[in-house]
């Protein structure tokens, strides 16, 4: 049905493939390189179910252009969030992604709303030069009823590498930046709402590869009077994006003291009781804002 929409409409095809992510993902990948004005998607039900395609990532996806000069403009959706589903339904390995990123190898971004992930995915498509595309999507931001966009939104603009939200106040008067990447924006946006908090303002890194100084720098000179900076993150802190954004913010932020919010370190990315799920949540919510 879906080919006779309209004239002159392209191909729309649906294909069974066996259970197998490295296998499928193979396919893709070398589907993307013989196709490169396509957008070609592979979509994971959770994100960690990019795990059994491990070695298709690690051998080609991040390392074809250096090793074969071959280009590929592949896109991963690989769902990200801890949302209290358990270990396995919670994290697509985003560390890993930003271990393998160098060169400008990879694009890795975590886009919180409709017109980001439009534009994103335009932006893969329109671009001359091809690069493989992590998009980590929050399977919770489907429902959520401020991840909206407006038809405005969808039919101007482009993507935004960095989003700023300081709540109303005045630059002057932010004395606190809060550094994030992800769903957890809205969680620490509500919190701060709950609160009644003024003088903090929320970074978004909707792109966290290629990192671009610039990004952040941009968002300090604005706010002339800040005195702390907090990273804060829902994964472990030997997962997530922690040890690859923090050092980098350290660099940037000079003599601004930067503070660092995230689970404890674990072995596991995420507990399977919803219960602890909410404690642990709320607890990041205190770290970062302090004591309600």
């Amino acid at each position: 049905p879906l080919a006779h929409l309209a004239p002159n409409l392209g191909d729309f095809r649906v294909y069974d493939s066996p259970l197998s992510e490295a296998a499928v993902l193979g396919f893709e990948l070398g589907f993307s390189f013989d196709y490169p004005d396509g957008l070609v998607i592979w979509e994971a039900q959770f994100g960690d179910f990019v795990n059994g395609a491990q070695v298709i990532v690690d051998q080609f996806l991040s390392s074809s252009e250096d090793k074969w000069k071959r280009l590929s403009g592949l896109t991963l959706f690989l769902p990200h969030g801890f949302e209290g589903q358990g270990p396995e339904h919670s994290s697509a390995r985003l560390e890993r992604f930003l271990e393998l990123a160098a060169e400008d190898n990879l694009q890795i971004v975590q886009p919180t709303t409709p017109a980001q992930l439009f534009h994103v995915l335009r932006r893969q498509v329109l671009r001359r030069w091809r690069k493989p595309l992590v998009v980590l999507t929050p399977k919770s931001l489907l429902r959520h009823p401020r991840a909206t966009s407006s038809l405005d939104d969808l039919g101007s603009g482009d993507f935004a590498r960095v989003l700023v939200d300081d709540g109303d106040s005045p630059a002057p008067a932010i004395d606190t930046l809060l550094f994030c990447t992800g769903k957890l924006f809205y969680e620490l946006d509500e919190e701060r709402r709950q609160r009644g908090m003024k003088g903090l303002a929320i970074v978004r890194l909707e792109q966290l590869y290629p990192w671009r100084d610039e990004d952040v720098t941009k968002v300090v000179a604005k706010y002339p009077h800040v005195a702390a900076a907090v990273w804060v993150q829902e994964e472990p802190e030997n997962m997530g994006a922690c040890r690859f954004v923090t050092p980098r913010l350290r660099r940037l932020l000079g003599k601004l003291p930067l503070a660092t919010v995230a689970r404890p370190e674990g072995a596991s990315p995420a507990t399977g009781s919803y219960r602890a799920h909410v404690i642990e949540q709320r607890a990041i919510m205190a770290a970062a804002f302090g004591p309600a």
